[in-house]
């Protein structure tokens, strides 16, 4: 936190599409500018709504009980786009005991209001990250937040079963806080038993049945999926691909001359192992591959509107036929 007497600046500006993380990065500018016990007294939250004046006002109100006096405006965008002009004297000449905190999803580096930013205060870029950072990132969060460990092999089987959400993954990982209660460690037991289990389980056997060509069954299990969970939309692709890349994993391996046994090891399977390894059998890696493939493109289909999610995995169950 800043000290009191401390130069802070005046205003910040954390921009970002992703409101999980400006939120995450909102909150921890907070907690360095402002102590918990002075915020009822010290901190006005708003929205773009908000009147202009009341913003103004409360910048320019000297603290009391506080070391400084901080307004925060979330999604200011709209806020942003009616008040351009006294924003813009507003930065010219910022009241020294107030801050002023806005989250908006873009702040053009071109208009008056970014350039005079960079003499009087400070902007935030929030930047998600890769879908290859995630299991990382999820790991620093857990650390940051929680102040426990999420090991690596359950940070990436958490983002597998969930997918690149960073919002929906934050809310899986505060189920999972629960759920270990006061466990320091959470293993990938942990994210089987919560997260993963029926999902993972339920896609098993969809793909069971599409391997064996028992595709009326596949999309029976398919349909009883989605009916039984209202999540399933969310995580079935992931799912899938979860399934696919051990698969193709496994075959790897195999056709280096690597036994079963140190298979399961190497890639720590779980649940009906010769089931997995039957199903691994009846498929080449071309195969394989080219199922990972097509859920490339089902995720994009899905992310960019194309299509919906029970139609696209339905078409990939009967194109397997």
């Amino acid at each position: 936190m800043a000290k009191q007497g401390s130069t802070v600046p005046s205003i910040y500006v954390i921009s970002g599409n992703e409101q999980s993380l400006v939120k995450k990065r909102y909150h921890e500018l907070l907690d360095r500018l402002m102590a918990p016990e002075q915020r009822p007294m010290g901190l006005l939250t708003c929205d773009s709504q908000t009147p202009l004046h009341a913003v103004l006002d409360e910048l320019r109100t000297a603290p009391f009980l506080t070391d400084r006096r901080i307004v925060a405006i979330h999604e200011a965008d709209e806020f942003v786009t009616n008040h351009r002009a006294p924003l813009e004297a507003y930065f010219d000449d910022p009241c020294p005991s107030g801050v002023l905190i806005l989250t908006v999803k873009s702040f053009p580096a071109s208009t008056k209001l970014a350039k005079k930013l960079k003499t009087v205060g400070e902007l935030v870029s929030v930047i998600p990250p890769k879908p290859w950072q995630l299991p990382a990132h999820m790991a620093q969060h857990v650390k940051e937040v929680y102040d426990k460990r999420l090991d690596r092999g359950a940070a990436q089987l958490m983002v597998d079963l969930t997918g690149n959400d960073i919002a929906r993954l934050y809310s899986e990982v505060e189920k999972l806080i629960i759920f270990a209660d006061d466990k320091q460690q959470i293993t990938v037991a942990d994210v089987e038993a919560l997260v993963g289990h029926n999902r993972v389980f339920g896609v098993f056997e969809v793909i069971d049945s599409m391997v064996t060509g028992n595709t009326g069954l596949a999309l029976e299990r398919l349909r009883n999926m989605f009916a039984e969970d209202k999540n399933a939309q969310y995580t079935v692709v992931g799912a899938f691909a979860f399934h696919f890349r051990k698969m193709f994993n496994a075959k790897a391996l195999l056709s280096k001359g690597m036994g079963i046994p140190q298979v399961t090891k190497e890639l720590a399977l779980w649940g009906k192992k010769d089931q997995f390894f039957n199903q691994v059998q009846r498929l080449s890696l071309e195969q394989i591959g080219r199922q990972l493939q097509r859920l490339t493109e089902i995720d994009y289909a899905i992310k960019t509107g194309q299509t919906r999610v029970p139609v696209a995995i339905e078409q990939l169950v009967l194109d397997m036929r």
